[in-house]
């Protein structure tokens, strides 16, 4: 029963269900379940459900969990309530999982080499190696400069694409602004 209420609990969050969620959070408070837990599922889920689609629920994930371990319960059950309906309301993407699922499976092919202009330089004798030059210092270019920061072999290799949904519709201009840029 026990994990079947903690499944529940984290599909009334990815589900966008507030009144479940704080349903199945009181049920486990109440059968004795370490908050720590919930806290814990509280954040994997601001970044796994929600994501970059409203980043503020992951601060608010994160702070529910401070304030769990800061002040304890009862207390914190407020601050873990809030968290739990930042999640629930919050639009919803999963593009930062599924952005670091692709990028961890090219590293097991670990395909390329660092670009010489991204090599490190706090050596001497870097130059002779080639290491540093041409690197183009974004800020010298008002925050954005275009210019290869992946490997040859994988340089036009996509890991995150933005949605629609709530702040990375945002992301998702920019990025389109920068390579019309």
């Amino acid at each position: 029963l026990y994990y079947d209420m903690l499944s529940a609990f984290c599909k009334s969050l990815r589900g966008s269900d507030a009144d479940a969620a704080l349903a199945w959070f009181a049920r486990l408070l109440y059968a004795g379940v370490d908050p720590r837990l919930i806290a814990r599922r509280i954040i994997a889920h601001a970044s796994e459900d929600v994501g970059l689609a409203n980043p503020v629920a992951m601060l608010q994930a994160v702070a529910a969990g401070q304030a769990l371990e800061l002040i304890g319960l009862p207390e914190a059950r407020l601050s873990i309530a809030q968290a739990i309906i930042a999640v629930c309301e919050s639009p919803k993407s999963n593009s930062v999982v599924m952005a670091i699922d692709t990028a961890m499976e090219d590293a097991q092919k670990a395909r390329g080499d660092v670009p010489p202009h991204l090599r490190d330089t706090h050596y001497a004798g870097h130059e002779r190696l080639g290491a540093g030059g041409g690197y183009k210092y974004p800020h010298d270019y008002g925050g954005y400069v275009e210019q290869q920061y992946l490997p040859d072999e994988i340089k036009d290799k996509v890991f995150y694409e933005p949605t629609e949904n709530g702040f990375e519709k945002v992301i998702k201009e920019r990025q389109l602004s920068r390579k019309n840029h």
